[in-house]
């Protein structure tokens, strides 16, 4: 017999879960089916939570970031520091693990074990690895199935030496050398984590500047302080070609030139994780990567069935998927309270240092044909900056010069992900960049840079109005 239910959630990640909690928030009954044998998915299992605590570990254990102002750096033995980076990585995961659970546990959701696929009508089959299926009836179906790596063709997987974004958190030793493929964020977080470690690191990338989607000076920053830290960059590199031969792994870039590394890491981005659902026999259509398509309510082809997450493709962040999980939830109940995703949503790389944008490029303003200009503010002068060792980077303001209406905010430094949502409250008021100029800051800080950078701007207006632009 067939059990009753709201809504079913398959996928127990970060936009599965906080739909279900929305829902059972406002008094439905609710279910998620689960295929790992506990909640968070792939943000807090493989992706987010551990590659950010492998992050700050590294610096922490390498006192990577104060080399320069002291002079001095930890020097622990390789095997101890890669001991230290998986062990706290272990132990915030397994936290992280804990607080999902007593999440679903707290709104009164039922979580199911068991791999979940669309039944015939409105239901979710749930094999489970007793060999038993149980069926339930839902009202309302949320695949929040989430995403895997992506693994292009013709990369040898197979290999123990050829790593993916999740397989690389299963190193357990120091590595003389790895080769990162992939100039975007996970490319470039896993770069630096293991620079900051010691290991020799070529990041390569097909692309004619790293992380493609941030403003372009930007980009550029990132490239050139991976260089001052030892990295090797490759950019506009073609496609690599690996193998194994007599002499071990080998990766030949398209000018023809070999590196032979001790271990490959592939970035290239993610697929949705839609195998076995049965989605073409219910009716929802996906992409050529496996990813849902869905409506502006995260309604699929399907009646009654919604997505949200990394399984619809980008962002993929784990805060958007949240958000598009909880209004998913509120529109398929006709809750009154989140209609819609923030479309001024942050892009935070945790690289070292990290990168962080709202709104706007240079490039996407001049495409729009809107006459703008830039404010820029370095945190080489910037007093906190200077106390404390973190003076790579800047931030960066773009804004229309007509009105000064600020337009996008761009961050590289430290603090960058943190910092970011500042300027992003500005552009949802719609404020100029006088906003900054007007406001007093806490004096040394790093936020302290948003003003320095209004006023740069200002300066530029009113040399462009001498005529000295």
């Amino acid at each position: 017999m067939s059990e009753q239910f709201d809504l079913v959630v398959i996928g127990a990640g970060p936009a599965g879960e906080k739909a279900a909690a929305q829902a059972a928030y406002f008094g439905r009954r609710v279910a998620i089916v689960e295929r790992e044998p506990t909640p968070g998915g792939a943000a807090v299992r493989n992706a987010g939570v551990p590659t950010k605590t492998l992050r700050e570990t590294a610096l922490y254990v390498t006192g990577f970031q104060q080399r320069d102002v002291y002079g001095v750096g930890l020097q622990l033995d390789p095997g101890a520091a890669i001991a230290h980076l998986r062990s706290r990585a272990a132990h915030v995961v397994e936290t992280m693990t804990t607080a999902a659970a007593d999440n679903i546990a707290r709104h009164g959701i039922e979580l199911i074990c068991g791999s979940g696929r669309l039944g015939s009508g409105r239901s979710v089959l749930v094999d489970s690895s007793d060999g038993r299926t149980r069926a339930l009836d839902a009202g309302v179906i949320l695949i929040a199935t989430g995403s895997r790596p992506f693994h292009p063709p013709g990369i040898p997987f197979d290999d123990p030496d050829v790593l993916d974004s999740e397989t690389i958190i299963g190193v357990d030793r120091p590595l003389r050398s790895l080769v990162v493929v992939g100039g975007g964020p996970v490319g470039c977080e896993y770069a630096s984590i293991y620079a900051a470690v010691g290991t020799e690191v070529t990041l390569v990338d097909n692309a004619p500047r790293l992380i493609p989607f941030m403003d372009g000076e930007i980009s550029d920053l990132v490239a050139a302080n991976f260089r001052k830290m030892g990295l090797s960059v490759l950019l506009g590199a073609g496609k690599a070609a690996v193998e194994r031969d007599a002499d071990g792994l080998k990766l030949t870039l398209a000018n023809g030139e070999v590196i032979r590394p001790e271990k490959i890491l592939f970035a290239a981005g993610r697929s949705g994780n839609t195998e076995a659902l049965g989605l073409a026999e219910a009716g929802v259509e996906t992409d050529e990567r496996g990813r849902v398509l869905v409506d502006e309510c995260f309604r699929t082809t399907a009646a009654g069935i919604y997505a949200a997450g990394d399984v619809i493709g980008p962002p993929a962040l784990a805060s958007v998927s949240m958000e598009q999980g909880r209004v998913a939830a509120c529109h398929a109940f006709g809750i009154p309270f989140k209609q819609s995703v923030d479309q001024l949503a942050p892009f935070g790389v945790y690289s070292i240092p990290e990168v962080a944008m709202v709104g706007l490029t240079e490039e996407a303003a001049s495409a729009r044909g809107i006459d703008y200009e830039v404010g820029r503010a370095w945190f080489a002068r910037n007093t906190r900056g200077i106390i404390s060792g973190a003076t790579d980077g800047m931030i960066k303001l773009v804004f229309r010069r007509e009105n000064r209406e600020l337009l996008g905010v761009h961050i590289f430094g430290a603090s960058a992900a943190e910092m970011i949502h500042l300027g992003q409250a500005v552009l949802h008021f719609g404020g100029t960049i006088d906003y900054f100029i007007d406001t007093t800051f806490n004096v040394p800080t790093e936020s302290e840079a948003f003003k320095y950078a209004a006023y740069d701007g200002l300066q530029r207006l009113a040399g462009a109005a001498n005529g000295n632009r």
